[in-house]
């Protein structure tokens, strides 16, 4: 005879069982009704968090100055891609799936603030934890009178906002947040670099505005990203995040001065601006993609067009790669997940990131301005090299003055655009991005387990290449 205690126990399981059955078959049937395109839309997954998502960072971002506040929101009222938020949360929601009893870094990241008496709460729940209002007295934050009381930074969205069963954590949410405002900075920035007219399909900020205001812009919404990262309370998510931001300017430094091509480091702006006389005071170390050249050091053709390409590459992962990877480790290290796991994350956003500037780069060969949504041709008019470029100067070794000048004398722009379509560089990119791809999309399987999110988030991967702006 059975125990009463045993007889429970296996109705219970067997309670459990039919109604995960059930469960299953509810969850199929759904899928089959379910319109092909809502499976197939990444942004359905999310679209509560990417529909309040601009609403959300100009409470984070608010000034007290009306034209500040202007320039500040004009990129946020576009329509842009908003690509990467959407990876941050896609990417939190592919985690949530992740049994607890797996997630070996649920760290207790509020130790460092004092008055919070973290050790009374289970790890787990720590997850749930909402972004610092404020670390700082607010009299500190405020200086002497405070232009608009959002420099306190703003009140906590409701919980009821989270949905805590999708798994979308409230740090992971206001990451997103962070990530959106760190590269509409940069694009701000950008565009003042490099004279744009247009961008998302009007009038550039610098154009709408002054060169002065869209610069003091995105310095403004750098300096509000700071403070919302800080206010995660993770020291590697801050750690990481903030130098995100180092390298997008690096990767800039990069692209305006091309070491692997341009020798003479004597001179900047294509040799038309020689540099100061160093003082000797401090050690200036050289790039590690910088070729040595002349007769004496006889380095092959072969050579100086592999260090271009890893130059190329570096430079890629900085200005596009870098904040796509660290947001997406960050997003696994806020979930408390495992360092596989976390690793597999930053190598998924690596990939993808490369990958993403890769077909950026053969698109602007291929696709008019108009339905680009910005100039056409405008990395050969800048004098910069892409990978179309560069598979061209490795057929075609001609070509090697025209690139060392940047393209800065006349027919010069013609010869490499012909030597471009001639030798197959926009379809070698584009191979290059494949395998980009390729890498991006096993990594997410080897990260994570099946889902809704992470398949959305694989056909994410898989449209990159078949995108036309």
């Amino acid at each position: 005879m059975l125990g009463n205690n045993v007889r429970q126990s296996i109705k219970f399981r067997a309670t459990r069982r039919l109604k995960s059955s059930f469960a299953a078959a509810l969850a199929a049937a759904s899928r089959l009704v379910t319109p092909r395109i809502m499976l197939k839309n990444p942004v359905s997954l999310v679209s509560n968090e990417m529909n309040t998502l601009a609403k959300n960072i100009m409470a984070l971002i608010g000034s007290g100055h009306p034209t500040l506040n202007r320039v500040t929101s004009y990129y946020f009222e576009a329509e842009g891609k908003k690509v990467r938020p959407l990876l941050v949360l896609l990417l939190s929601r592919a985690l949530a799936e992740i049994p607890l009893g797996e997630r070996d870094n649920i760290k207790m990241d509020l130790e460092d603030v004092p008055e919070d008496p973290v050790y009374s709460k289970p790890p787990h729940l720590m997850l749930l934890e909402e972004p610092a209002k404020n670390f700082s007295p607010l009299h500190v934050l405020h200086g002497i009178k405070p232009l608009n009381p959002l420099t306190k930074g703003p009140e906590p969205l409701p919980r009821a906002t989270f949905d805590q069963e999708r798994g979308i954590l409230p740090k992971q949410r206001r990451l997103a947040e962070i990530v959106e405002m760190i590269h509409t900075a940069s694009l701000l920035h950008d565009d003042v670099i490099d004279h744009s007219d247009t961008r998302r399909g009007r009038p550039s900020g610098n154009i709408a505005f002054t060169n002065k205001m869209t610069v003091l812009a995105g310095d403004f919404l750098l300096g509000r990203a700071t403070v919302s990262i800080s206010r995660l309370r993770n020291p590697e998510v801050v750690e990481l995040m903030s130098n995100s931001i180092a390298n997008l300017v690096e990767g800039e430094f990069m692209q305006l001065k091309n070491t692997a091509v341009d020798t003479d480091l004597s001179t900047i702006e294509h040799g038309k601006k020689e540099l100061p006389l160093d003082s000797g005071k401090l050690e200036l170390k050289l790039h590690e993609y910088h070729v040595p050249t002349g007769v004496q050091y006889n380095v092959s053709h072969e050579k100086i067009i592999e260090t271009a390409f890893e130059y190329y590459l570096h430079k890629t992962y900085l200005k596009t790669a870098a904040l796509i990877s660290k947001s997406s480790r960050s997003a696994a290290i806020l979930s408390g997940a495992r360092e596989t796991v976390i690793e597999q994350c930053y190598e998924f956003g690596k990939n993808l990131g490369i990958c993403f500037q890769l077909v950026d780069d053969l698109l602007d060969f291929t696709i008019p301005a108009k339905e680009l949504g910005k100039p056409a041709g405008a990395d050969l008019e800048l004098g910069i090299a892409t990978a179309p470029v560069l598979f061209a100067w490795e057929a075609d070794p001609s070509l090697g003055p025209l690139i060392q000048r940047n393209f800065s004398q006349p027919g010069d722009v013609e010869r490499i655009a012909n030597a471009v379509a001639t030798y197959s560089g926009v379809e070698k990119t584009r191979q290059l991005a494949v395998g980009y791809r390729d890498r991006a999309l096993e990594n997410l399987r080897n990260a994570l387990p099946e889902s809704d999110a992470r398949s959305a988030l694989e056909f994410l991967t898989n449209s990159i290449l078949t995108r036309r702006k």
